[in-house]
């Protein structure tokens, strides 16, 4: 029999709509508890860690949670662990999880877009496919693993497409790596990589710049001013910049702040093709990092991560690469 531990955090998943005024908000005592007493074949335990909306989350909640995994993964006898979590930066904890969590058992993230008292509620489902893709033996040596709507994501490569649509979460130009049948859980291929990093703390700042035509060159130049320890620009196309940001972006760089290029297209990787100013091998030329496909929440994180070992831009250039 598996030992599977479920750890709470709060979101939508455990949440109840006001039958009065139509607000969601959390509740007092989590609505899942009782999904899960009547699974064969498993021993779950269940944590109450959180009781928090998704954008209240932040990376010192995300460093305490990745170590009580690690403890739970290595020094307790679970086979592995589900976290439920709130879908609007559920990506960014399921990433920041698979870099600094120490185990090659299954580890799942799920969440809901309905709250557990609305019509169609998709909580309760989603709980109970993630409860079996943790108790599958198909599941170890694949990372921190995103399940919902009867679908398996890396935490890598998934992201919410959709405000409220069930099939929200989606792996763009990969597609999900396995799927939750009612006879079993089925994957059809596996990640090649995973990166696992060894850190104790996140204090690092680090912003995500969104770039937009006609960018003026004054967001960068404010940049120059505050303490902030690293950025990362969602640049235009496969990785190109308004010419007017150059000059500040070259004060930031020679100031020593790593600076991280992610496209802000939905799909494809930044490349050092175009040799116009602003353009991308011009960018490569005065040492921007360029990322191999993350999205730009998922990138910061990453930085974030990165930098708590080192500030070498060179190393930190190779983790990116990864």
């Amino acid at each position: 029999m598996k030992n599977i531990l479920v750890i709470h955090t709060g979101g939508t998943i455990a949440m109840s709509e006001d039958r009065n005024t139509g607000a969601v908000k959390p509740n007092l005592e989590n609505p899942l508890h009782e999904t899960i007493m009547n699974i064969e074949g498993v021993q779950v335990d269940v944590e109450d860690f959180l009781n928090v909306p998704s954008p209240h989350i932040t990376p010192s909640h995300m460093i305490t949670l990745s170590k009580r995994i690690n403890y739970c993964l290595n020094d307790e006898d679970y086979d592995g662990v589900v976290v439920t979590h709130g879908t609007d930066t559920l990506e960014e904890t399921a990433y920041f999880l698979d870099l600094t969590v120490r185990s090659n058992k299954p580890i799942v993230v799920t969440g809901a877009m309905r709250s557990s008292n609305e019509l169609g509620s998709d909580g309760p489902h989603n709980l109970i496919s993630s409860i079996h893709t943790a108790m599958s033996d198909s599941a170890l040596d694949k990372g921190v693993l995103v399940v919902l709507n009867d679908e398996i994501h890396t935490a890598k490569n998934v992201t919410k497409t959709h405000t409220s649509n069930i099939a929200t979460f989606q792996s763009p130009q990969y597609g999900p790596i396995g799927i939750v049948t009612k006879r079993g859980v089925l994957f059809h291929h596996s990640p090649s990589h995973r990166d696992q990093y060894n850190i104790e703390e996140v204090d690092h700042q680090v912003l995500l710049i969104k770039v937009v035509a006609g960018m003026e060159n004054s967001i960068f130049e404010a940049l120059c001013s505050i303490k902030v320890d690293g950025i990362v620009i969602e640049a235009l196309g496969q990785g190109n910049l308004p010419p007017e940001t150059i000059e500040p972006l070259v004060k930031l760089i020679d100031k020593g702040i790593p600076v991280v290029l992610v496209s802000r297209c939905f799909n494809g990787i930044v490349q050092d093709i175009y040799g116009y100013d602003g353009g991308g091998k011009q960018l490569k030329d005065l040492g921007v990092i360029f990322t191999n496909g993350l999205n730009g929440q998922k990138a910061r994180i990453k930085l974030m991560v990165a930098l708590e070992q080192t500030h070498d831009p060179k190393k930190i250039q190779g983790f990116f690469q990864q």
